[in-house]
């Protein structure tokens, strides 16, 4: 006999069958709600239990159930990641909260929908706080004028050469878009010329008069700009590194916190889970491996992976996760890796004595 479906939270076949609609409507919304208020304090086994039954759930109910989960989801620092991206992928009435504020949602699923869902979606992911460049290649190549505008107002869009230039391509057309592009910090100068060169005559006035300034005067009011917006907090608060801990205590009690999970931690943008796994290998604390690995200078990181025997592959993967992927310039990390791979497992252990020594004395 089939054994009973059944989670700790909700028996589901007594929910089979279009009569208990209700039901499950109801049941959607408490579990949402219990998760929403407990979230901070459940175990990562917990975590998995609420998420194999909201999974359920939401594919049980209509449309306004569908959206209150998706609410009650959407500002979590950590959450049911099946469901989360399930609703990500659902009618933009639904999954608009999810994409616009959910900091569970990696890269690859923004990648993902951005590349497969219509506009309404795109709109949605152009209005979170922090946007890759990935991600706004995608934006920019698909979007309406719409998602134009906001990726060329949003500060925290990382927009890679080729994104900026559509941009300024499509401005000559937009003043709106125009005077979003002229305020961005991030212009270099090859695109300020070719925002001047289509920009209306009150942007032209603003670029003229901005390339005109010192550079020098210029340089300090950008860094502290960057500072403020780059800082190592900044970047933290956005991870639940609690829940990876756990997690990564769990799979070393097994023997399975190795150089090939970290890998595969890196492959799929973990980076809460790298950051605990790395800690556990190097046995150091996980909030001094986290602020190692977020630091716009990575030496310490790579002297500590050198001295770990860590390999170049994973390296390069660990180089390219979570704050990391915004910070660090594709130049930053070609040198990075050049430091790596030219140091010696001896030379990185007596560096890391000295460090030792600095701090005892």
């Amino acid at each position: 006999m089939a054994e009973v479906l059944k989670t700790e939270l909700v028996n589901f076949q007594e929910l089979d069958g279009g009569a208990n609609s209700s039901r499950s409507a109801e049941l959607a919304r408490h579990v949402a709600t219990l998760f929403a208020f407990t979230s901070d304090r459940c175990s990562a086994e917990q975590v998995d239990i609420y998420d194999s039954v909201l999974l359920r759930l939401v594919g049980m109910v209509e449309a306004e159930v569908r959206k209150f989960v998706a609410e009650q989801m959407a500002g979590l620092r950590r959450g049911p990641e099946g469901t989360i991206r399930k609703l990500a992928g659902d009618d933009i009435e639904i999954a608009e909260p999810i994409l616009r504020k959910s900091t569970v949602l990696r890269d690859a699923d923004l990648v993902e929908i951005a590349s497969d869902m219509g506009n309404g979606h795109l709109v949605a992911i152009a209005k979170r706080e922090v946007i890759s460049e990935a991600v706004s290649d995608i934006l920019v190549d698909r979007g309406d004028l719409s998602v134009k505008r906001l990726v060329a107002a949003n500060s925290g869009a990382t927009l890679s050469d080729g994104a900026m230039l559509h941009l300024i391509s499509d401005a000559a057309a937009d003043a709106t878009m125009q005077m979003s592009l002229s305020e961005r910090a991030d212009l270099a100068s090859h695109h300020i010329q070719k925002l001047v060169q289509v920009a209306s005559e009150e942007v032209r006035k603003l670029l003229l008069a901005r390339g005109e300034q010192d550079a020098a005067a210029r340089l300090p009011e950008a860094a502290d700009i960057a500072a403020q917006r780059m800082t190592n907090e900044y970047w933290l608060a956005r991870y639940d590194f609690e829940t990876a801990r756990n997690r990564i205590l769990l799979l070393a009690k097994r023997g399975m916190v190795t150089e090939a999970t970290l890998r595969r931690f890196a492959s799929e943008d973990r980076f809460p889970e790298s950051v605990a796994a790395f800690a556990w290998m190097v046995r150091c604390g996980v909030e001094e491996v986290s602020h190692w690995m977020v630091r716009a200078d990575p030496e310490p990181f790579l002297i500590i992976a050198k001295a770990s025997g860590l390999s170049s592959i994973t390296v390069s993967g660990l180089l390219s996760i979570g704050p990391w992927r915004h910070r660090l310039s594709p130049e930053t990390r070609g040198a990075a890796m050049k430091t790596f791979n030219a140091m010696t497992v001896s030379e990185a252990e007596r560096r890391m004595a000295h460090w030792s020594q600095v701090v005892l004395n």
